[in-house]
Order: C-alpha cells, then structure tokens, then sequence
C-alpha cells in the first residue's frame, strides 16, 4: 500500500513522516351498490326500489366539469410559484448541502406536478395543458435520479445537476411546452427562472490563492498533487481557515511566510472549479490530510531554527500519513 508522504525539514535537520389480484373461492365479492325486489302494482306494499318508466339508470362514472379559465390560471399559478422557487434554490447551491437540496427539490416539484396532473383545464387547452404537464413530470424524474451522481459525488454542485438533467432533454421541453400553453391565454407557465450553462472545465493557474491570511513567517509549505484532478488544499488553525490555495494536477507549489502553529490540512479533489460555488463541479473527492502540520520558529543566541514541510497529495512509495475522506459538508471551503 502507498499513501501520502509529510516531509518536514529543518534548517538543520531533515525528518521524514509518512503522509397486477384474482378471487379465490371463500373471498368476498366487492362491488357497487345494488338495488333490487319486486314492487307491487297497486298500494300494496311492495319491497325494494323502483325506476320511474323512461328514465335511465344513474351513470357509476361522475362527469368532472372543466375549469374556467380563470380557475385553471390560478391553478398554473399556484404550481409555479414552488417549481421556480425550488429551482432557484437548487441552482445557487454549492457542494455544502447538495443531496438535502435536491431532495427538497424533487419534493416540492413531486407536490406541483401531481397537482397540476389532477386539472381538468378548458377544452381549447386540453391537449397543451397535457404536453406541458408531461415535460415537467418527466424533468422531475431526471432531477430524482440525478441524485445516484450526488450522492457518487460524480456531480457536485446544484447548477452542475441542471446543466446535466438539461444535456438529457428535460429543460428546454418545459420551456416550450410552457411557451405554446401561455400564448393561447397569457397563461403563467415559466416555472424555470435560471439559466443553465453548458458543462465547463473551468480552472485557476497554478498556485492561485484563494483564500490567504498574512504570511510574515520564514517557513514554508510545499504542496506536490501528482493527481490526475486538480486540487484545492486548505489549511485551518483552530476554526479558523488561514489559507485555500489551487494546485492543478502534476504540479507542485510553495506556499511562503506561514505562521507559526498547528494547522490541519484539507483538500478536494476535481474537475471545473467554481469560483462562486467554491468547489469543483464534477468528479470531487474531498479529504482530510490524516496528520496536522506544525510551524515553529526557535530563536537562540546564535541562530534562528524553524521547520519547513513538503505536503503530497498522491500516494507514494513509502508514505504512511493515510488521508481521511470526509463528507462535503465537513470540508472548509
């Protein structure tokens, strides 16, 4: 087994640390109402019902009255309202509470869409009304299963989810089915309210800070990701985030001027960072470097001692600091 190797090297010395039912007979036989018996022709007293000559029998499928249209806007309305709000959600959530997000997002679409699969709108809409309602349901179920890639961490962020359920088809549809019903009665059918970009791979050079406290110490960190992803590596000291610095894939950077004291060392893993979200779109891993780091400056009579450490982020030979795999919610991004 390899893993990731620490060194840490003195000004004078050089350490090295390992880093479908049928009856049966007896069942009881359920059905509708019956009515029967024998009614007398005269005052007797007869048992039973009776119909009344030329009028036919009640009908055992009731006839559901079309809305007005007035009642089936306000019934797009009402479904609109939450569709758009959950996807508004959904597209400004990053790797932090992704899997809860969509989970909430496919509720809230589940509730809209069975709602609007209930009306019975005007006869002019009938079929419009039906081809848009069938758009939405079938982006509710792309969205439902997108959640096997969240939770694989193949995708990792909200607006990554809705460019991957718009790639299979199931955004645009909705907004053109939504388009055709509105222009046949001003109709309120724009349940997507974000824009949705194509799939990205987006990236910092090498060495971008992102995030970086002061740095007035003599030492340094060298950070080596022989990966085939990128990486971000961040440093916390106590709850505190110090420094968040990118290294992309077989490249190494140093980091100068840290402070003194312990920090611990967190990095993920990816492809496309988003600056905004914070975190890699697709393919993210996130981990905690299984040692903390410690800084620190010895000033004698005569010299001034401090510790420099090398950080890899790949396995390697004869390493034996194991790195922990955390969930994304646990990463300081």
């Amino acid at each position: 087994m390899t893993a990731p190797r620490l060194i840490s090297c003195a000004v004078v010395t050089m350490v090295t640390l390992s880093a479908c039912t049928s009856l049966s007979p007896g069942d009881p036989v359920v059905g509708g109402p019956v009515a029967g018996g024998v009614v007398g022709s005269g005052s007797g007293s007869g048992v039973g019902t009776s119909q009344p000559t030329g009028t036919a029998a009640p009908s055992g499928t009731p006839t559901v009255a079309e809305m007005t249209t007035d009642a089936y806007r306000a019934e797009l309305d009402r479904a609109r309202g939450p569709i758009r709000d959950a996807l508004r959600k959904l597209d400004s959530t990053g790797g932090k509470g992704l899997d809860k997000r969509l989970q909430q997002t496919v509720a809230a679409m589940e509730r809209a869409v069975s709602g609007l699969e209930t009306v019975v709108p005007p006869s002019a809409v009938q079929a419009p009304h039906a081809e848009y309602v069938g758009t939405l349901r079938r982006l509710t179920d792309a969205l439902a299963d997108a959640q096997d890639d969240v939770q694989a961490q193949d995708v990792c962020t909200g607006p990554a989810v809705l460019t991957g359920v718009d790639e299979s088809g199931r955004i645009s549809p909705v907004r053109r089915s939504g388009d055709a019903l509105a222009a046949l009665g001003d109709y309120p059918t724009d349940v997507v309210p974000v824009k949705v970009s194509g799939e990205k791979s987006r990236r910092l050079r090498n060495g971008a800070f992102i995030k970086s406290e002061g740095r007035p110490g003599r030492a340094y960190l060298e950070l080596k990701n022989g990966n085939n992803q990128d990486a971000v590596v961040v440093l916390t000291r106590g709850k505190k985030k110090a420094i968040s610095v990118y290294v992309r894939k077989k490249s190494k950077f140093r980091i100068h001027g840290v402070r003194d004291g312990k920090y611990n060392v967190f990095y993920t893993l990816g492809v496309d960072w988003d600056s905004k979200a914070r975190s890699f779109t697709r393919s993210c891993t996130f981990e905690q470097f299984g040692k903390s780091v410690r800084f620190r400056t010895i000033h004698t009579a005569t010299q001034i001692r401090w510790t420099d450490w090398t950080l890899t982020l790949n396995a390697v030979v004869g390493g034996t600091v194991k790195p922990k795999r955390i969930k994304p919610g646990d990463f300081p991004g």
